[in-house]
């Protein structure tokens, strides 16, 4: 009898994919089998089965992701029954499901006095739950991960093997009879009771969640806001926000589109626009308030009991990687909290939570982690025969990158690798990826700037193996990124690149960061930059912002004006190491410049409490302003390639002084630095050598600079009566938690060359 053989491509295993086709297979009356195998799921159909193909993508499970579906057609004797046969084969070749938020089904059964598995914290099916923070290898199944240790009740099995059940094979099947406990620290006979009482009265709590433990306080109570960041020793970063909808909608007013992204199974943090109504210790100066929703049953069972919103920030020491364990937790955590909120299952691997936010030009990702790892991007036309490579990365908001059959895999955020436990979770990572997806590098990729610790790490591990070893200076790296997941073919021409971030190694042994660059996967230029201002103390530079007004305002012929902004800093000592050269390289950071005028507007310019406080806390100025004020920018002059605000500070002084808001004036240097960037890459498209335009670099992370630089791009082409498609990130970072994906692109690039 003839059939069809299917091959389903992509995030289709451990997301209920089998009973589904399974289902589907018994409405339409086709006979054969549906299994897992290295390449994804194999259906073998006899019957009517012509719509199969069609209906698996307009029908599939809910977390599943269709890359490919490729149907032959096949002979042979007709089975009697559909099964859902055993897996074959082995290696990694598809995907791994990320983590997912509950689902609507197993949130109804935790409040049915009905169901067994009411007010059960760790409730899941194939819909929900934990997928990637419990594996430990492949092939996903149960003995493969941190439920290993649990061994299923009677009913739980009986689920489990029902292909009619949506717990068919659910990994982290449990019940409140074999699964995971809870409980809580000092032991309280109801844990989730004691938990929320706590809570209420002003205490801190450690509490276990899927990637690792959060730090969580009552987020209407500012006495317990101020005690975690007296304990945590956090004065000013801002802490992200745990709440219902109902709750999140009576502090904020979320849209149509950043409710759908609240909602999505990733459940990742949510920026939404600050209402002002909880404490301003939250976020401090910040004009938006990071949300979640409740994304596993322990967190809906513990917001029920508390009736508000819950500050639930990452549960670690300053700098290192969140704390996973029980016992690790106890010996860390201990200074800052009043209870440990606990269970039993272990946490394969750390994954932050990740950071979004929705902009005019789309969805933006902060932070890629929890709910999108390990998730694949498909790769542009042209890398169909790419070899397999693993990229490494920056030093900051280090996460790595594979490529391997048509498919990058970006790997999740892990932090400064300067720090000696998140080195080791980088390490972990490094080993964990290459294990899961059955990886074997041809060709690994590094930053050009020889002393990261991820380029020493991929160096090192392409002379132990024999791989070819590529360097990739860190804008062009960015440039690639944003071509990349946009799938900018590899034979697509030329793009102009707006790089804007903090510090990048040029080939010239500058520090860039402020960059138009023309180029494609194989090659760039640097088209224009930044005028380039010494970084006075080096590292010291992007710490405190004082140093950076000071090299600006004295490049500006200025010094006056600097000598009466900071009178209490060792100015003359800071002169004379940038006249000497002494420990002051020379940059075109962008990053850098925005610390500059923000130190200048009296912005933390002693000193940033956390990366990027001061050009967030000028953005947040600059979105308070009005609108129009945008079209009376600074003078930023662009000639040439030099791109020089040396004119700006002057009128930027008078607005000062003649009363001019610090609000008004921070939108117009935010317009005025879009506007010069924007119009040296619209003339590379003039000039018919760039066929679009890309914006990367951790700068465009502001949603205010995006929407400048393309209201600029779009006025330039305007009036030059041309068109210009204009590239940017949706789903990767723009800032170097993306930097691998551009690293590996570009690598992979030349080996096809």
């Amino acid at each position: 009898m003839e059939g069809l053989r299917i091959r389903v491509r992509g995030q289709v295993q451990g997301v209920g994919f089998r009973p589904f086709v399974w289902l589907l297979a018994r409405e339409l009356g086709v006979t054969g089998r549906v299994l897992n195998d290295p390449e994804g799921v194999l259906i073998e159909a006899y019957g009517p089965a012509a719509t199969l193909p069609d209906l698996l993508r307009t029908k599939a499970p809910p977390l599943s992701r269709i890359d490919g579906i490729e149907v032959t057609p096949i002979t042979g004797e007709a089975p009697t029954d559909f099964v859902i046969a055993a897996s074959e084969g082995s290696g990694a070749e598809t995907r791994v499901t990320p983590d997912a938020a509950t689902c609507p089904d197993c949130l109804e059964e935790i409040h049915n006095p009905s169901e067994r598995r009411f007010g059960y914290a760790f409730a899941n099916c194939t819909h929900c739950g934990p997928r990637f923070t419990i594996l430990n290898a492949l092939p996903y199944d149960r003995s493969q991960t941190t439920m290993a240790p649990f061994a299923m009740c009677a009913d739980c099995a009986a689920e489990y093997t029902d292909p009619a059940d949506r717990r068919f094979h659910a990994q982290p099947v449990a019940c409140p009879a074999c699964g995971p406990k809870v409980w809580i620290e000092p032991h309280h006979d109801a844990p989730l009771a004691e938990a929320a009482a706590r809570l209420h009265h002003g205490e801190i709590l450690a509490i276990k969640g899927l990637g690792g433990f959060h730090l969580a306080g009552d987020a209407r109570n500012a006495g317990a806001i101020a005690l975690l960041r007296q304990r945590k020793m956090r004065p000013a970063k801002p802490f992200a926000l745990m709440g219902t909808l109902d709750t999140i909608r009576q502090y904020a007013a979320p849209s149509d589109a950043e409710v759908a992204l609240l909602q999505d199974p990733a459940a990742p943090i949510v920026l939404l626009a600050n209402r002002g109504s909880l404490p301003s210790e939250i976020a401090p100066n910040q004009s938006t308030l990071g949300w979640m929703l409740p994304y596993t049953p322990l967190h809906h069972l513990l917001l029920d009991l508390l009736d508000g919103p819950l500050v639930m920030t990452s549960g670690n020491l300053s700098g290192e990687p969140q704390v996973i364990g029980n016992e690790e937790a106890r010996e860390k955590l201990a200074p800052f909290v009043d209870a440990f909120l606990m269970h039993d299952r272990d946490i394969a691997r750390r994954i932050d939570d990740s950071v979004e936010r929705i902009t005019p030009h789309g969805p933006m990702v902060l932070r890629r982690a929890r709910g999108r790892v390990p998730g694949t991007l498909p790769l542009p036309k042209g890398f169909e025969d790419a070899p397999q490579t693993v990229a490494y990365g920056g030093q900051m908001k280090a996460a790595l990158c594979l490529i391997k059959n048509g498919q990058a895999l970006l790997g999740h955020h892990l932090g400064e690798l300067d720090e000696a436990l998140t080195w080791e979770a980088f390490q972990q990572a490094d080993r964990d990826y290459s294990d899961l997806f059955d990886h074997k590098p041809q060709v690994v990729a590094v930053d050009l700037h020889p002393d990261f610790r991820a380029s020493r790490h991929g160096a090192a591990r392409a002379e132990a193996e024999g791989l070819k070893l590529e360097e990739i200076q860190h804008h062009h790296a960015h440039l690639a990124a944003c071509m990349g997941e946009n799938l900018w073919p590899l034979d697509g021409g030329e793009v102009a690149g707006i790089i804007l971030d903090g510090v990048g190694l040029g080939p010239d042994g500058t520090v860039w960061g402020g960059e138009v660059l023309l180029g494609d996967y194989t090659g760039y230029e640097r088209a224009a930059w930044l005028r380039p201002a010494p970084l006075i103390g080096g590292d010291m530079a992007a710490k405190e912002p004082w140093r950076n007004a000071l090299a600006r305002l004295d490049q500006a012929g200025l010094p006056d004006w600097a000598d009466a902004l900071f009178p209490d800093k060792p100015l003359a000592m800071a002169r004379m190491a940038a006249e000497r050269g002494l420990n002051t390289p020379q940059s075109s950071s962008a990053g850098r410049l925005f610390d500059a005028v923000a130190a200048c507007l009296g912005i933390c310019p002693d000193r940033q409490s956390y990366e990027g406080e001061a050009a967030m806390t000028l953005e947040a100025l600059a979105q308070k302003a009005p609108p129009e004020e945008m079209a009376f920018y600074y003078d930023i002059n662009a000639s040439g390639s030099r791109i020089d605000p040396a004119k700006m500070w002057e009128p930027l002084r008078n607005d000062l002084e003649n009363g001019v808001s610090t609000e008004i004036i921070a939108l117009r240097f935010h317009s005025a630095l879009a506007r010069a960037f924007a119009c040296a890459a619209v003339g590379l498209v003039q000039q018919g050598r760039a066929r679009a335009i890309a914006l990367s670099g951790g700068c465009f992370q502001s949603a205010l600079l995006l929407d400048l630089t393309c209201h600029w791009i779009e006025a330039e082409a305007s009036s030059l009566g041309i068109k210009v498609p204009v590239m940017h990130h949706t789903k990767t970072p723009a800032n170097d938690g993306g930097l691998a994906l551009g690293q590996a692109l570009i690598a992979a690039a030349r080996h096809l060359g």
